[in-house]
């Protein structure tokens, strides 16, 4: 893995480049680590900066390939990196898309919570006075609809979802 050097099978701790502890363990597509060696998914490069339609578009074909937990990390740089009158509503969309992650991994409380936590920022972003409804093409009502949904569906049948089968539509039916 680029960027990281030691592994825990010889004791050292994954560090990156400039010397943070990184986990270096290969990742399935829901982002469990896997054992050193195993065939994992790519993961997604972090601190990346990108503009807000390459964030949603790139987080949209995460979610569509059944990896939500990679489609949390590409919204957690906008969060990061983006202006600060947008951090709420990008934080937003990270936590809808890490409690789609637990929920399919089957920890249906924890991706419950999560998902209205994710539905409670973006109703509050929504409501300040930003006079953007749609930004970025984002159907928010949609999402935030979409998110208690599927938080009581994973509550009342507390058993693990399809990551593909319930990715949202960032964007709507009309994407």
């Amino acid at each position: 893995m680029s960027g990281t050097s030691g592994n825990r099978q010889n004791g050292a701790r994954d560090r990156d480049s400039e010397g943070r502890a990184r986990n270096a363990r290969p990742r399935d597509g829901l982002g469990r680590p896997l054992p050193y060696g195993a065939d994992g998914v790519e993961r997604q490069p972090e601190g990346v900066v990108r503009d807000p339609e390459r964030t949603v578009t790139e987080a949209q074909a995460l979610l569509d390939a059944g990896r939500p937990f990679h489609a949390h990390e590409v919204f957690e740089d906008a969060w990061k990196s983006g202006p600060e009158d947008e951090r709420m509503l990008w934080r937003g969309l990270a936590q809808l898309a890490v409690g789609l992650t637990h929920a399919a991994r089957g920890n249906t409380t924890g991706g419950s919570r999560l998902l209205r936590r994710g539905a409670g920022a973006v109703d509050e972003w929504r409501a300040g006075d930003t006079g953007r409804p749609r930004p970025y093409g984002l159907d928010l009502t949609e999402l935030t609809s979409w998110a208690r949904e599927l938080a009581t569906v994973a509550e009342r049948d507390g058993a693990a979802v399809s990551a593909g089968a319930w990715a949202p539509r960032l964007r709507g039916s009309t994407r």
